[in-house]
This record gives structure tokens, C-alpha cells and sequence, in this order.
């Protein structure tokens, strides 16, 4: 065990332990990196608790932030702790009724926001908050007090010693965050997580990156619990940590940052693979056959060394010198060490493909609840496999339930829902063990394997159980789908909603000199539908006759977090589809 018990003994461990580190945050702004050292991002957080002091904000107040990545987020996470005061991230991408619930239900006493957006919407049910006094944002949008104000009063009014006193009183076992569940289902709910949940975690993860890997980049939403920990993590490990711009930079961004190590959700590297395809598709003759042979050759890797013979070994290295170092310099990683891949599972061909151009991917699975992380990828003896999502972290216990449910129990298990302790119960048991909700198995060597969600499971008329998830990860490996989601409980079949990938299908269409007009149109084309019906019996051959797709609907409509379908970290949220779709899906069984 560490010495450092609460989050913000961070800031110590950077000044200290990494002396010679001269960037801990940055963020581009108007073209420029701004970077922050790690002793002006300590100074600048011991600024802002003084302010927050001066508010008057109290221990275990609650201080809402909603904003993207930015190192403020930090500078302002790590204050409003110091403090003793609890922190409640929240995505700047719900909506006005999201932002009343939460406010409310959290008993929020201050918000610091970004973008003119979020502040409309939470000036609209501010009326409804009755406990929140103090409203900021980070920038001057000349309306409200912002965060230049919050460091300014801070200078002026040096609470030294009531800050040591309140920093020395904050014990491992307080509560530091309440994170709201994005989820796919129900209304949000605020789990509690301790300052000891989340420094377990640090420790458990610690050894994954190698030592030499200091230059982080992060695009992934702060405010998730899962980019939030690594963050964190960065920091302990004296790394440098690199914000994008925007979603829409990161390609340009990466060029200029050169990171050693990231995260992501599979769907962005889904998205990543596909750009890296339709570049080398774009080369002539000799060049074009060459990325081909090196592009199959990825996509059969072995993440396993023991598993690569010595000939395919040699044909990598005649690869990488071809084609993946080029892949590499492109994306600005030429010297990398690991992607983290969490949220949903990876395919293997993807897998596969960025281990093998040397931007090994390692998954790992959890849940807000579980602060976040059960289990992990790592470099010990079986500790990653395609497939797996890892081993447990140290001190955490996993079991499978007799209904095949994850369940799990340690140090990690948060300390509650806020105000709830109803549901607590429901997802807690007497003896400690949280109930994932996900179907999975463990094999000898502890590795675990996810295969669904409980309640995703639906039973057919026949009498028949099926697994949809296990359908939906199937299909939508092939390059023609985006999501796919299945349907068919009571039903004879099963059924599926399936939005295509319109780019490949873009591609697709002018490979074969079709008019590719709008994705409306594209999808009534008899030559695509044909092509649809193609795959799907092609990936419907995989699976037992009740578990195929027997009826489909293509829709052409847009799937993203602003019209919540989708979650943050880009799951599809089933009962917003269902709900969407009904009469669709009804006719589909009729």
C-alpha cells in the first residue's frame, strides 16, 4: 500500500516524485498549446480552494462541474476536494431535464460550466434547484463570475491554515465524488465513490503502462468515470497529459502531442481502422497490393507470443517496415506503448490489428459503481487475451452467480447510491457482492469474459433464451454496420434494427459505380439491400437457428449522444431504440 490515501495527494506525489516533468496538463487554445507545470497546476489549485473557502463552500457541499476536458476540470476537481467538499461531474451533452434531476437530487451549492449551451440550459431550471447559490463558468461569457474571478479571489484571500486544517481532516473513507450514471436505462443515479475506491484503483492499475511512457492523450469525457481514473493515474505516474481540442482534431492533434498511451471506446477505434482502410484503398498497383497482404496479416495477430510462429513473426517485421511504421507516423504514434480499450467490447480483428502495428490494445471492464474498474488487462502471465477483458485488480474477488451474472466485491465496490439506499440494496447484497447486471464466465487462468447484459436477454416463444448482445458484437464487426440491435422476446425469430455504416457504404456504392446520393436514399437501392441481405445471412451462418436475424429494418437516422441514443461512451441505449422504434419493430413481428 502507498502512502497516499486521498486523491489529491497526487498533486504531492507529481512535485515531488517527478521533479523534472514540465508539463502535467494541456489543452490547445486558439491554436496554442496552453500548458500547465505541475507546480503552477498545485498552486493554481491551492488558489482555488482558498475561493472556495472565501464562498463559503463547507465540507461535503456539493460543487457540480460540467464542462469537456480541460485542465481547469483538474485544477477544480482537486480544490473542491482539498476543501472536504464533494464533487459531482456532469456531461455537458444532457439535457435541461438531465441538469434539473441531478442538480436537485445532488443538493448542488455551486456549478462551474462550460459553453453558452449548458449555461442556457441550466439557467432555465435554476428556479428548481433551491440549494444552488453560486453559478461560474469557465470562461468570461459576460453573465456570470467565471474562472479567471475564482483564481483572482482565491490571491487575495489565502485561507492557509483553514485549508491544512480541512486537507488534514478529509480522511480515505469520505466520500470524494458523486458520478451520475450515464446508463442505458432508468434515471440517473449518483453512486458514491471514496477517496479510498479511487486510490485502490491507482494502485491496481499502476504497472500497466511502462515506465518509460509519459506523454498521455485524452479525448474520452472526463467526467466518465473510466477516463476520469486514468487521468488520474497519469498523474500519479508523473505524466504528461494531453486534452484535444475537440473530437473533430484529434487526428491533427495526436500529430503534434506524439503520446505514448491513451483510451479509447472501441467504436472510436473501429472509426480509426476504417480511416487507416480506405487510405491504403486510395494507393495504386504495387503499393495497394502490399498494404493488403500486411493489412490481412494484422488481422491475424496472436496477441499471445507463444502463439506467433517464427515465419509470421519475420513476415511482421517486413510489414512494419512497409506499412505500419508509416501507419504509425501518421497517427503521431511512432513510439507507443498501450491503448486502454473500455465501455464495450473490442472485436478481435480489431484487437488484433492495433497490437499487431504495435499500438497494443489492453481492455478493461467495470462500472461507475465499481469506481470503476473489476478487471483489467495486464502484463503478467495470461493477463491479456483477445476476448478477455482481463484479470481482477488486486483485492478485488469475482464470481459467477448461479444465473451467470458478474458479481463482484473489494475495495472498489462504491459506498452507495446518494440518497437511495433502496437501490443500494438492490445491486449490493448482505455479504458485499455488487451485481453487475452482465453475463460472463472466468476461465482457469482468471480471465474474465463478458458475454451480455442480465436484462438483455430476452426468451423466444419456442422456450428459447437469446444472448443479443453476443448477435449485435457479431454483426457489427462486418464494415457494412454501425449498430445493430436486436429484438424478439415472446416472439418466434428475432429481429433487428440496423443502421448501416454510411461511409463504407459511400465506398461501397462508388466501387461498384452506383449514385451514392444520402443515406435515405442509399438504403432503398435494391443493389444495397441485396448487398445487406449478403451479410446478414453471411453472419447469420454463425449463429443457431433461433438466434439468426430472420426480419431487419435499415434506418438512416443519426445515432449520437445529442439525440441521447447513444450513451457517452457510445453504447446504444436500448429502450431509447425500442421507444424510437416501436411501430418499426412491431411490424417486424406482425
Amino acid at each position: 500500500m502507498c502512502k497516499e490515501t486521498r486523491i489529491f495527494d497526487i498533486l504531492n506525489v507529481y512535485t515531488e516524485k517527478w521533479p523534472e516533468q514540465k508539463v502535467a496538463l494541456a489543452r490547445k487554445e486558439n491554436g496554442e498549446w496552453r500548458k500547465y507545470s505541475p507546480a503552477e497546476y498545485q498552486d493554481l489549485t491551492r488558489k482555488v480552494s482558498y475561493a472556495l473557502i472565501e464562498l463559503g463552500i463547507q465540507p461535503k457541499d456539493k460543487v457540480a462541474i460540467i464542462s469537456g476536458n480541460r485542465p481547469e476540470w483538474n485544477i477544480l476537481d482537486m480544490a473542491i476536494m482539498q476543501i472536504g467538499a464533494i464533487d459531482v461531474p456532469i456531461y455537458p451533452t444532457i439535457s435541461k431535464e438531465d441538469y434539473r434531476y441531478i442538480l436537485d437530487n445532488c443538493d448542488a451549492r455551486m456549478v462551474v460550466l462550460e459553453g453558452v449551451a449548458v449555461m442556457n440550459k441550466v439557467e432555465e431550471v435554476r428556479a428548481d434547484i433551491p440549494k444552488l447559490e453560486y453559478l461560474y463558468t469557465f470562461q468570461n461569457r459576460e453573465k456570470y463570475p467565471y474562472f479567471a474571478q475564482l483564481v483572482e479571489l482565491g490571491e487575495q484571500h489565502p485561507h492557509e491554515e483553514e485549508l491544512k486544517r480541512r486537507m488534514d481532516a478529509v480522511r480515505p473513507e469520505h466520500c470524494a465524488t458523486i458520478v451520475y450514471t450515464s446508463g442505458t436505462t432508468g434515471e440517473p443515479k449518483g453512486a458514491m465513490l471514496s477517496h479510498s475506491n479511487i486510490m485502490h484503483q491507482i494502485y491496481g492499475i499502476q504497472h500497466t503502462p511502462s515506465p518509460w511512457s509519459k506523454t498521455a492523450f485524452s479525448f474520452l469525457p472526463i467526467c466518465h468515470a473510466y477516463e476520469r481514473l486514468l487521468v488520474y493515474m497519469y498523474q500519479y505516474l508523473g505524466m504528461s497529459v494531453y486534452y484535444a481540442e475537440s473530437l473533430a482534431t484529434i487526428g491533427s492533434d495526436m500529430k503534434e502531442v506524439h503520446p505514448t498511451m491513451m483510451t479509447a471506446v472501441p467504436r472510436l477505434l473501429e472509426k480509426m481502422y476504417e480511416k487507416i482502410v480506405q487510405g491504403g484503398e486510395k494507393q495504386k498497383g504495387i503499393k495497394k497490393r502490399i498494404f493488403k497482404w500486411a493489412l490481412h496479416l494484422a488481422e491475424q495477430y496472436r496477441i499471445e507470443d507463444d502463439k506467433r510462429s517464427w515465419w509470421y513473426n519475420f513476415r511482421l517485421k517486413i510489414a512494419d517496415k512497409l506499412v505500419y511504421s508509416t501507419i504509425r507516423a501518421n497517427l503521431g504514434a511512432e513510439n507507443f506503448d498501450i491503448v486502454v480499450s473500455g465501455a464495450a467490447s473490442i472485436s478481435q480483428k480489431i484487437a488484433s490489428f492495433f497490437s499487431a502495428i504495435k499500438m497494443p490494445v489492453y481492455e478493461g471492464y467495470g462500472m461507475t459503481e465499481t469506481s470503476p474498474v473489476i478487471a483489467v488487462s495486464n502484463n503478467n502471465p495470461h493477463g491479456r487475451e483477445v476476448g478477455s477483458v482481463g484479470q481482477a485488480l488486486p483485492g478485488v474477488e469475482i464470481k459467477i452467480a448461479p444465473n451467470g451474472e458478474l458479481c463482484c466485491r473489494g475495495h472498489n465496490v462504491m459506498m452507495g447510491y446518494y440518497k437511495n439506499p433502496e437501490l443500494t440494496k438492490e445491486i449490493i447484497d448482505t455479504e458485499g457482492w455488487l451485481h453487475t447486471g452482465d453475463l460472463g464466465h472466468i476461465n482457469e487462468y482468471g480471465q474474465v469474459f463478458i458475454t451480455g447484459r442480465l436484462k438483455s436477454l430476452f426468451k423466444t416463444s419456442m422456450g428459447k433464451y437469446v444472448n443479443p448482445q453476443i448477435i449485435e458484437d457479431k454483426f457489427t464487426e462486418s464494415d457494412f454496420f454501425e449498430n445493430v440491435v436486436v429484438f424478439g422476446e415472446g416472439q418466434k425469430y428475432a429481429a433487428a434494427i440496423i443502421l448501416p455504416s454510411f461511409p463504407y457504404l459511400k465506398e461501397w456504392c462508388q466501387s461498384q459505380h452506383l449514385n451514392y446520393t444520402t443515406p435515405e436514399e442509399a438504403i432503398n437501392m435494391k443493389e444495397v439491400k441485396d448487398r445487406i441481405a449478403q451479410e446478414v445471412q453471411k453472419y447469420n451462418k454463425l449463429f443457431g437457428e433461433t438466434e439468426q436475424i430472420k426480419r431487419y429494418t435499415l434506418v438512416a437516422d443519426e445515432w449520437s449522444t445529442a439525440n441521447r441514443i447513444l450513451t457517452p461512451t457510445l453504447k446504444v441505449k436500448r429502450k431509447v431504440i425500442e421507444e424510437k422504434y416501436q411501430s418499426v419493430i412491431q411490424s417486424m413481428f406482425s
